[in-house]
């Protein structure tokens, strides 16, 4: 006899939604959560979700316990502070890296975003600019052509972008600040001046420090 396999598809749009709503902090740590609830927001069958949660508790982004099902996986500070860390470390390493050859097509890679930027921030569209934010971060770790720092920047991705939202939420002004830092970093990476590029980022990514 075959055994039913959930829809990949069903399954695919429980985790991308349940996920999107934990790192934007829609669901905050502690949250209990509900695999028939989900059934029901989503229309979906109860295999599909159960699916997706078993994804996200292995992301570590839920913790399943017997009782209360599901339970949203809050990041402690410990771990923010690891986070902080070594992101930092990763980027500025791939941003000398980056730098050390021609950066030209980076460097407009990096204008279009911060063009991204202004518009968002201007238009009160907070999703739009933390989605430029990662695609800034990770255009310049791609630059390096280093298949080992991409692989350590995605690792950190979930938990950083998690980070990002929260910060969003607790300061909604830095969102200004982070354009300016922004606009230091792609500088930065057009004079190839790694030392500068390092420096901005410790102090951009150092906001995130102890926020939690």
């Amino acid at each position: 006899m075959t055994a039913t396999l959930p829809d990949t598809s069903a399954a695919e749009r429980a985790y991308i939604d349940t996920k999107r709503r934990i790192i934007r902090g829609d669901l905050p740590g502690g949250s209990s959560l509900s695999e028939i609830t989900v059934c029901q927001e989503l229309g979906l069958s109860r295999t599909p979700v159960h699916e997706a949660f078993l994804r996200l508790a292995a992301e570590e982004l839920l913790t399943l316990e017997s009782r209360k099902g599901a339970v949203v996986r809050p990041m402690s500070p410990s771990e923010a502070d690891d986070v902080v860390e070594m992101r930092e470390a990763v980027e500025a390493a791939a941003a000398r890296r980056a730098v050390a050859s021609d950066a030209t097509e980076l460097v407009a890679v990096l204008r279009t975003l911060l063009t991204a930027q202004r518009e968002a921030l201007s238009a009160g569209d907070t999703d739009a600019f933390l989605e430029a934010d990662d695609a800034f971060h990770t255009a310049v770790v791609l630059a390096s052509r280093n298949p080992i720092a991409a692989h350590f920047s995605r690792l950190l991705h979930d938990r950083a972008h998690r980070l990002r939202h929260h910060l969003t939420r607790v300061r909604p002004d830095h969102l200004a600040v982070t354009l300016h830092d922004h606009e230091a970093l792609a500088d930065a990476v057009a004079r190839r001046d790694a030392d500068a590029y390092a420096a901005v980022l410790a102090r951009h990514v150092g906001i995130l420090r102890g926020l939690l």
